[in-house]
């Protein structure tokens, strides 16, 4: 295999900050819990307000890739970490359920300001050739992170959740300041060209597909990562044990790195790579439902986490594909908002499943929806540019039938 080539300098410190970023960040699927334990909200009103939070993730989401364009990138990066910290402590500071609500909300109109911007720089960075290693990358970044935060979520979760709330406020002002310091300055927009034609991602077919695929998949990611605390504590574990789970899902995506550049992964289109993720995640899933110890969800959290890393990697290097010239950011931005989508779903569905029937049907239900996935995008979901026939060699020119005689 040959050895690849080095990101650019930019990708890497956006790596590297993803990293500090993601070592506080296991918070937020204790929401739910802390809104339970500490202001005593029924299961349905817990889940309400994470829905709260998800739902407010979707403008910003659309805000990050406005600001992107209109004051920096790194400047809009740097706005919503700050904004994600002053957002945390509150919750953590939080005396009351109304000042966690709204110290949710807030965390949602800050959490999505960072993506557009920190994804658009990744794509402009690299050729298309090397966007699914480097969007791989990233998701490797987060879980190298993601193992410390892990941890970090098991040992100080037993103590108090509010300390994960702050522990993540601390990692989002310090990736904040390595943004600022390292990241070259933004520069000025050059004003569009009055000819050009307006820019709408979501009159592009191509884009509404993957919008609608991408959201059913973060649907499932959110109604794990967010139900797994509560579902452990259904069964009568500790509802901390789901740190460990998301380490040992963590530490797969990074020692799994390599299998995403096998020739028999690499050769496969970006509809097939996405039917074979989602089946993993379906045989995960229902590694959820059957098993009965800790070491057996752990090797089920382990498989989840092959899925993801394929399904990371591919969508979002097929999103930039799409975009036209310059719309990366935009392209980009539409397409991250099925994660606010999900966020607003997924703690209500996944809050009522396990209500009213148990964490059995919460995850057979989930790994279901994975193997419908899996034949849709073999139906639907368009391939890269890269992966089409070059034009004049789709098809070979037919050579004259000889008649008898």
């Amino acid at each position: 295999m040959p050895r690849p080539e080095a990101l650019p300098r930019t990708v890497r410190l956006l790596l590297l900050a993803r990293v500090v970023n993601r070592l506080g960040a296991f918070s937020l699927p204790f929401l739910t819990a802390l809104i339970r334990t500490d202001h005593g909200a029924s299961l349905t009103t817990a889940g309400l307000v994470t829905a709260a939070f998800g739902l407010a993730t979707i403008p910003s989401r659309l805000a990050g890739g406005r600001l992107a364009d209109r004051i920096g990138r790194r400047s809009t990066i740097v706005l919503g970490l700050c904004g994600c910290a002053l957002a945390q402590a509150a919750i953590a500071a939080s005396r009351s359920l109304p000042s966690a609500v709204a110290a949710a909300v807030l965390l949602g109109l800050a959490f999505e300001l960072y993506e557009p911007p920190s994804q658009a720089l990744v794509s402009e960075a690299v050729p298309p050739q090397h966007r699914v290693r480097a969007f791989s990358l990233f998701s490797a970044a987060i879980a190298a992170g993601a193992m410390g935060a892990g941890l970090l979520a098991a040992l100080l979760g037993r103590w108090d959740l509010r300390l994960l709330f702050l522990a993540d406020a601390a990692t989002c002002l310090a990736c904040a300041l390595l943004i600022r310091l390292a990241l070259p300055r933004d520069r000025p927009a050059s004003p569009p060209a009055e000819t050009a034609p307006p820019i709408r991602p979501l009159r592009d077919p191509r884009l509404v597909s993957v919008l609608a695929t991408g959201t059913a998949y973060a649907l499932i990611n959110q109604q794990t990562v967010m139900s797994l605390p509560l579902a452990l504590a259904r069964e009568g574990r500790p509802a901390a044990d789901a740190g460990l789970l998301f380490t040992a899902a963590a530490a797969t995506t990074v020692l799994a790195q390599p299998l995403t550049r096998l020739p028999a992964i690499e050769r496969l289109s970006t509809p097939a790579a996405l039917a074979l993720a989602h089946l993993l995640l379906a045989a995960g899933l229902t590694g959820y439902a059957l098993a009965r110890s800790l070491p057996a969800l752990i090797a089920a959290a382990a498989v989840m986490s092959l899925g993801d890393l394929l399904v990371i990697g591919r969508a979002y290097a097929l999103v930039a594909d799409l975009a036209p010239p310059g719309a990366a950011g935009r392209y980009l931005a539409v397409f991250g908002t099925s994660w606010g989508i999900a966020a607003t779903l997924a703690p209500v569905l996944g809050t009522q499943l396990l209500a009213h029937a148990g964490t059995t049907a919460l995850w057979s239900t989930s790994a279901a929806l994975c193997l419908l996935l899996a034949a849709v995008h073999l139906r639907v979901t368009p391939r890269s540019p890269d992966e089409l026939p070059a034009p004049g060699r789709c098809l070979p020119t037919p050579r004259p039938t000889p008649h008898p005689g």
